[in-house]
């Protein structure tokens, strides 16, 4: 049983003024325990950012103390227990243990979100008391949440000058390209390369579509799962900085497949030769996309990656054709 509510979930409607005033002490706390964990979490590739969710938490911090001193003098010094997930219906925050690994752009747009819903909530509350001061420091603190967006504005402007947003975005950039991008263009190669010789040589040797479809479905899946589990268990990204191993897992494991998966559908096609002309076209298409990301995000000049997986690409359909044609 919760102090000030009788039993289970309460609808917003439901709530005395007593526990408005609780629900708002409260979820000020969490507001704080959140940006802290931010800040701590962001401190060591992202300081400047840091040092704007450890002011925003400190302003939360003064909130809850506005809101405690109005409880004690309106209803005494004991406060109902009471938190959002007592409350039907009202929003919930994410535990921040979910949300360790977001790029600092969708921390700042979690932050936002967070000014916005507290906004709402003082307003709704606003209009659900009678009493005069409560109602007043509750349209108080609505105005307050809403102007947070200048204040969070102009915490940036002071911690995250033009330097520290480069920096940041360049660190942010970097981050990406090691947790999503080169995880999946190894298994992109590895996908499209790999699986050439077994689907070719099939292909060759049976002159059967269907048989050849499954072949390289089974190679494409055997390999995403091989290639996904193989980068999730080399690396726990700690000292690498590499980001979560499962996101790197599933990013090389994903593309493995796809990578497999996209000159094996062709042999669904039941006529043999225009499924294999198919398939050799999107292996040459794979090839250059292969090339064109190792341009763009690992800055490889364009003309030397295609040259090398190219060529890799061609030796290994060589292969599986002589294998499959002998």
């Amino acid at each position: 049983m919760i102090p000030g509510i009788s039993s289970g979930r309460h609808r917003f409607s439901e709530l005395s003024e007593q526990e408005i005033l609780a629900l708002a002490i409260s979820n000020e706390e969490d507001d704080a325990r959140i940006y802290r964990q931010y800040a701590q979490q962001l401190r060591n590739n992202f300081p400047a950012s840091a040092k704007v969710f450890e002011k925003m938490a400190e302003e939360e911090d003064n909130h809850r103390r506005h809101l405690i001193e109005a409880h004690s003098r309106r209803f005494g010094d004991v406060i109902p227990l009471i938190r959002r997930e007592h409350v039907s219906g009202f929003y919930a925050r994410k535990p921040v243990w979910l949300v360790k690994n977001l790029s600092i752009e969708k921390i700042r747009n979690e932050a936002h979100e967070m000014e916005r819903q507290a906004e709402q909530f003082y307003r709704k509350a606003a209009k659900r008391t009678t009493d005069t001061d409560i109602r007043k420091l509750l349209g108080d603190l609505a105005a307050i949440e809403a102007g947070h967006s200048l204040l969070t504005e102009s915490l940036e402007e002071e911690h995250l000058d033009t330097d520290n947003r480069e920096n940041e975005d360049r660190a942010a950039h970097r981050q990406f390209i090691l947790t999503w991008v080169q995880p999946g263009l190894a298994g992109l190669m590895d996908g499209s390369v790999s699986t050439l010789a077994p689907i070719f040589a099939t292909a060759f040797a049976t002159h059967n579509p269907h048989t050849t479809f499954l072949v390289g479905l089974a190679a494409s899946i055997g390999a995403g799962i091989s290639m996904g589990f193989t980068e999730a268990a080399s690396d726990d990204g700690e000292l690498s900085g590499r980001g979560s191993p499962g996101k790197r897992g599933f990013s090389a494991g994903i593309m493995t497949t796809l990578g497999g998966l996209g000159h094996a559908l062709p042999y669904l096609i039941p006529h043999f030769w225009t499924a294999t002309i198919i398939a050799f076209t999107l292996v040459f298409i794979e090839l250059w996309t292969i090339a064109w990301i190792q341009n763009r995000y690992m800055e490889t000049p364009f003309w030397r990656a295609a040259f090398q997986v190219v060529l890799g690409g061609a030796l290994v359909f060589a292969a599986g054709a002589i294998i499959g044609g002998g």
